[in-house]
């Protein structure tokens, strides 16, 4: 992979443009999905053809045990179902690195396993964290796999007391591929509530 180039440039515009997400107004939301305590929203990307999803639930745990449970690592495959392979292809810095995974088929293999490459970087948001990352250009290793792509994605997560945090994540990854645009929709809605039922089930073990 090579060290990144303008390594500095890449996380601050990253960074950003998550901040820029997190300051949208509720009223330029849709409503994509609401299970009894996770809601998900949606609205036109601006950086490609599809949606910016939006995620937003309590975890009762705190902010940093959270952050080392989303960011790339071998506790992340532990427990994330959609991840079916995950590897550190490049260590940049202790906030900062390269991973390649793979996510498992969904809705009955409509859309089939994809492969990414993304930068991860983590960073401090007022009295929380940020956690944050964005596909990279890149050799695909598993031609079986489709070669997905994430925009600007990241999570937000903010203690709300001394036992719980409150985690909004926003996440816009193009499937690529031949799939109809109302699969994909589903498929994304789902898959960010099931992320956070899944973390919480992790953190209580």
């Amino acid at each position: 992979m090579g060290t990144i180039p303008d390594l500095n440039e890449l996380t601050t515009k990253l960074e950003n443009t998550l901040l820029s997400y997190h300051s949208l107004e509720e009223k330029e939301w849709t409503l994509a999905k609401k299970w009894k305590d996770i809601t998900a929203w949606r609205k036109p990307s601006t950086e490609f053809n599809g949606y910016l999803f939006k995620v937003q639930g309590l975890v009762m745990e705190k902010t940093q045990r959270i952050v080392d449970f989303i960011r790339p690592g071998p506790c992340r495959l532990e427990w994330d179902s959609l991840v079916t392979s995950l590897d550190i292809v490049e260590t940049l810095d202790e906030n900062c690195c390269v991973a390649r995974y793979v996510t498992a088929g969904q809705l009955l293999n409509i859309i089939s396993p994809r492969e990414f490459v993304d930068l991860s970087y983590t960073t401090k948001y007022q009295n929380g964290l940020l956690s944050c990352g964005v596909s990279l250009p890149y050799k695909q290793q598993y031609p079986s796999c489709v070669h997905g792509f994430n925009h600007p994605c990241g999570w937000f997560c903010v203690p709300v007391d001394e036992s719980q945090s409150l985690l909004t994540g926003y996440i816009q990854t193009d499937l690529r591929g031949l799939i109809p645009q109302t699969a994909v929709d589903t498929a994304m809605a789902s898959s960010l509530g099931n992320f956070i039922v899944e973390l919480r089930a992790a953190l209580k073990k």
